[in-house]
């Protein structure tokens, strides 16, 4: 990842790609860990480190197709309920949701937690050949799939000019 930041307050993903936004994570480089034990840290720094690491989790693909933009995000165990996709003026599609943390019972003993937890979200700016009043939405499997179709590139028309002389 690129690390020159855009105007948008968040970092490009691709440094060609100026629709690329990704949301800007201050805290990746801290340690999740307290102390020398694979414990997690309790406490305010350990549920935004889980949020953080939400979003940072959630990883999409964004393919161009001769037709349209389609952008896929594997979001295991979620329902279609959980998850919400929009575009907001400015032609930005968002894409968000929450993992549900699971209920504790207090006989069990955790071993690990690995899992990500808490809200997500990732915003995209669209080209202008996308028709972003026909986005289309599905999920199958965890697999989200997003499809904005794109406006037919008009060729200019070309009109011959006689010379005279």
């Amino acid at each position: 990842m690129s690390l020159i930041p855009s105007i948008f307050g968040g970092r490009r993903t691709n440094v060609f790609d100026p629709f690329s936004l990704d949301v800007w994570d201050p805290f990746q480089d801290f340690p999740l860990i307290s102390g020398g034990s694979n414990a997690v840290s309790s406490g305010p720094r350990s549920e935004l480190a889980s949020e953080t690491a939400a979003v940072a989790n959630t990883r999409i693909d964004w393919k161009e197709t001769p037709e349209a933009h389609v952008f896929k995000a594997d979001l295991p165990g979620l329902k279609k309920e959980e998850v919400k996709v929009e575009v907001e003026e400015g032609r930005v599609l968002q894409i968000s949701g929450e993992r549900s943390r699971e209920k504790e019972e207090k006989n069990d003993k955790w071993h690990r937690v690995e899992r990500s937890s808490g809200k997500f979200l990732r915003r995209f700016r669209l080209p202008e050949n996308a028709k972003v009043e026909q986005v289309k939405a599905s999920l199958e499997n965890g697999v989200l799939t997003v499809t904005v179709p794109k406006e037919e590139v008009k060729k200019p028309d070309v009109k011959a000019v006689e010379i005279s002389g």
